[in-house]
């Protein structure tokens, strides 16, 4: 049974489309709808934003489960990624100017070729997070800035990628599982692979299966998540 006093931890798996703040606020208003006699003020929050054309595992924190938000988000994430290679996007993603570059790939690239690349990527290091990303420089978002072709320097992040491995590949279409630490962006693992391979890359699909403990199976489609909200007494 659900325990509103005590605060929440909704998993959903989130559907392409939406962005993290969507399902907080389709959460945040039915809850607010279906108790505005009880609770004045509900706080709703994630632990970890997915982008828009991402799905799977979010982490919907509601009441005093809000508090966990920080330790929540510094947990380790699993993540199932669509590369395509032979091709570069400006935000790293479909979403941006796409330029194709396989006229620069001297051969054709094989899957010995990729499992040597992969390996250079095990272990800590330092990344340099995407421009188009939600980090705020100066009050603004990096992303913003970059859409307005502002010019601006993003620090280096220390990360650590547990391991990565090949789930499958059929030119140029590169499917893999990678395990990370919080403050991974998989996008920007995308573009450096890319990199290393010599050919450019982008992510075509991304999907988080695991934050910490919790497990994509036991996630639910948002629509699900509020049947339950509408039809369960969340109120002990």
């Amino acid at each position: 049974m659900f325990d509103f006093k005590n605060g929440l931890i909704l998993l959903v798996d989130k559907e392409p489309g939406w962005t993290s703040f969507d399902i907080v606020a389709k959460i945040r208003s039915t809850l607010r709808r279906k108790f505005k006699d009880t609770v004045k003020h509900i706080k709703v929050g994630h632990a970890g934003t997915l982008d828009p054309f991402a799905t799977g595992l979010l982490i919907i924190l509601i009441g005093k489960k809000t508090k966990n938000q920080e330790g929540l988000m510094k947990l380790d994430k699993k993540y199932i990624a669509t590369l395509k290679l032979g091709a570069t996007s400006t935000t790293g993603d479909p979403e941006g100017i796409i330029k194709k570059t396989t006229s620069f790939i001297p051969k054709p690239i094989t899957i010995g070729d990729i499992e040597t690349v992969l390996g250079g990527f095990l272990g800590e290091t330092f990344q340099t997070p995407p421009a188009h990303s939600a980090i705020k420089i100066n009050g603004k978002r990096a992303y913003k800035l970059a859409r307005a072709g502002k010019e601006f320097k993003l620090k280096p992040r220390k990360i650590a990628i547990y391991d990565i491995k090949i789930l499958d590949y059929k030119w140029p279409l590169l499917k893999i599982e990678t395990s990370v630490s919080s403050g991974t962006y998989i996008r920007k693992l995308a573009e450096d692979i890319g990199k290393s391979l010599g050919c450019g890359a982008y992510l075509t699909g991304l999907r988080r299966t695991k934050i910490g403990e919790y497990d994509i199976s036991d996630s639910k489609k948002i629509n699900i998540v509020l049947k339950d909200v509408l039809n369960k007494n969340l109120l002990k």
